[in-house]
């Protein structure tokens, strides 16, 4: 069962710095204070919340865009009628001048 609140402590996460073999003997092997403990537990926190936000986001977005679409396609075709028939008239009425030259 994997554990849902982050990752075995032995994988090395965004914020630990992974040193090489020769560098190994020179890293300070005291444990880690609460506070940077702290610190990387509100970090891992925050890139979930901004994973979740980011997805949520884009969904209501995508939504919200769908429903004015879908509300604006016959206001659209109305606007459209209205300036074709416009069109045809006008274009219309200056064609009958000409035709009884």
């Amino acid at each position: 069962m994997s554990d849902a609140l982050g990752p075995p402590r032995f994988v090395p996460t965004l914020t630990d710095v992974v040193q090489a073999s020769g560098q190994a003997d020179q890293v300070n092997t005291a444990p880690p204070s609460e506070s940077h403990l702290e610190d990387q537990i509100v970090h891992r926190v925050m890139q979930r919340v901004d994973l979740v936000l980011e997805r949520r986001l884009r969904e209501a977005v995508a939504q919200v865009i769908l429903s004015h679409t879908q509300s604006l396609g016959p206001r659209l075709r109305e606007e459209i009628e209205l300036v074709v028939r416009e069109s045809v008239i006008q274009a219309v009425a200056q064609e009958l001048p000409q035709q009884r030259l």
